[in-house]
């Protein structure tokens, strides 16, 4: 098994933090803008004018220091982890950030490596205030 991992400082509070992880609506600011909360807390992601669709169940939603969500769907995707722990760090929150649990280090991993850092940078961004918007848009044909 491999696992992504990044850590990030946000200089805002758990408090302030955990929306932006643990609801599909918080995901619109900074990770995808076509987002749909589903019945019993789901949230369904949708990328590339809906060619690449991810369903995210909820594993654990322990405000405000925990958010860990199961993806239901994806090529390589499917089975895996995305977990967020929150720990109060003075006036700022540090992110403890895992997608885990994929069945192989593939290229495909790899470049989602590379794609979450990216996407640490703009849930710091919009924590503080200061958001550039989700990275991926609607009219995104690719990343």
């Amino acid at each position: 098994m491999a696992d992504i991992e990044h850590l990030v400082r946000i200089a805002a509070r758990p408090e302030d933090v955990y929306p932006l992880v643990a609801t599909g609506n918080g995901f619109k600011a900074w990770w995808a803008e076509d987002v749909v909360d589903e019945p019993n807390g789901v949230v369904r992601l949708s990328f590339f004018d809906g060619t690449t669709v991810y369903t995210l169940a909820p594993l654990a939603l322990a405000p405000p220091t925990t958010a860990a969500w199961r993806c239901e769907t994806g090529k390589e995707w499917a089975g895996t982890r995305i977990a967020f722990a929150l720990k109060p760090a003075g006036a700022a929150t540090m992110v403890e950030f895992a997608h885990a649990d994929w069945q192989a280090a593939t290229e495909y991993f790899r470049m989602c490596n590379t794609t979450w850092g990216d996407l640490m940078y703009r849930l710091k961004a919009a924590a503080e205030g200061h958001g550039r918007g989700p990275l991926f848009q609607k009219s995104s044909l690719a990343y």
